[in-house]
């Protein structure tokens, strides 16, 4: 081949190879934000027994008041700390907090996922703040009895860097007594397409918060009130309490990787806005179960479009398994609320202090003659 189209071909060949790189877009963000575990201590000098001394002591973190860098198990006064994801966390006393600066891409959405819990019988209650939002999750209910306790929490970044802090606003009696943080991910939710032939987004459950790999107990969604933008895709968390989303590798899930558990009866509810033809006629369809984590007796999940409403029984052994329901609805505007709840409440069988419930998965609204 000559000189000059060699020449040539090896340009075409690196601009076409750099267009289809430079196509390529960068991967999501999703993952523990930097020493999101806390498995990178302070420095020994920078510890007074528990209590981290220094703003920046704490590895990758920012600190403000009475922080304590502490281990799972028993602990000095008679606590026990359960840790389930790691070694180590840290209890956020009175008015103090922890905060790290992020990079993310302005008007994308992201969702936090992290470990907490309360540590003393007091009331306690966790502020999640980035520019612009600030959410407070009231941490006296626990959902899960080994101290798995996670939660999600979702913005839209206004800036490139946006500074996340987890504050502890209480006045407890006991200056230490505060929320205990063992882990912190951070994931880009990415835009949601339609399924053709389903008038709902994000049926599947399929798109959601991140999930911790090597331990989970499910992450709690919590209701519009505490967090306006839904760590759900699509969907409205419409209750008082929060529903729990779960994934295949811990849990029996009907169909895909991902489904939603409503563990708080009528207190625990979804709901989406969906696009209709005012009288045309439409076919709900959704597939219901349990998780096989234990969680057994009679279900029941109604279920509600325009006026019409399905209430569809389930009894569970606790071993997972699922069942197919639909519901015939006519549309009375152009937009049709799909909302979902338990009837009853739920405990484990060998675990009354762990609150559970049917699994919700595969939901489709399509038009029917």
């Amino acid at each position: 081949m000559p000189l000059f189209l060699s020449l040539c071909f090896a340009f075409l060949f690196s601009f076409c190879h750099g267009l289809a790189y430079a196509a390529t877009p960068p991967p999501l963000l999703d993952g523990l934000v930097e020493n999101g575990d806390f498995e990178e201590a302070p420095a020994k000098s920078n510890l007074k027994k528990t209590v981290i001394i220094g703003k920046y002591s704490l590895p990758k973190w920012e600190i403000n008041g009475l922080v304590e860098y502490v281990s799972g198990g028993p602990q000095p006064g008679g606590f026990f700390f359960a840790i389930p994801r790691g070694v180590h966390a840290v209890r956020l006393g009175n008015e103090a907090s922890i905060s790290q600066k992020l990079t993310v891409k302005p008007g994308s959405t992201y969702a936090l996922t992290f470990g907490a819990t309360r540590t003393c019988a007091q009331d306690e209650v966790l502020r999640v703040s980035v520019p612009g939002q600030s959410s407070e999750l009231p941490l006296q209910t626990l959902y899960s009895s080994d101290g798995g306790d996670t939660y999600s929490l979702a913005w839209k970044a206004i800036s490139e860097v946006v500074k996340v802090t987890f504050h502890n606003p209480g006045l407890q009696e006991d200056p230490s007594c505060g929320p205990l943080l063992d882990a912190i991910a951070i994931k880009e939710m990415p835009p949601l397409s339609r399924t053709i032939g389903n008038l709902v987004k994000n049926g599947g459950f399929e798109v959601g918060p991140h999930l911790f790999k090597n331990f989970s107990t499910g992450v709690l969604l919590p209701p519009k009130q505490q967090d306006q933008i839904s760590p759900l895709p699509g969907w409205i968390i419409e209750s008082l309490k929060p529903v729990k989303y779960i994934d295949s590798k811990h849990f029996f899930v009907p169909k895909g990787l991902a489904a939603i558990e409503l563990i708080a009866g009528r207190e625990s509810a979804i709901a989406q806005i969906i696009r209709t033809i005012p009288k045309k006629f439409y076919t709900l369809t959704f597939t219901i179960g349990d998780a096989k984590n234990a969680c057994h007796g009679s279900m029941m999940v109604e279920a509600f479009a325009a006026k019409e409403t399905v209430k569809v029984p389930y009894v569970s052994q606790g071993k997972g398994g699922s069942k197919t329901a639909s519901l015939r609805f006519q549309a009375i505007s152009d937009r049709t609320r799909v909302t979902f709840y338990s009837a009853y409440y739920h405990n484990k069988l060998h675990d009354y202090g762990h609150m559970c419930g049917p699994v919700l998965d595969n939901v489709m609204v399509f038009h029917t003659i």
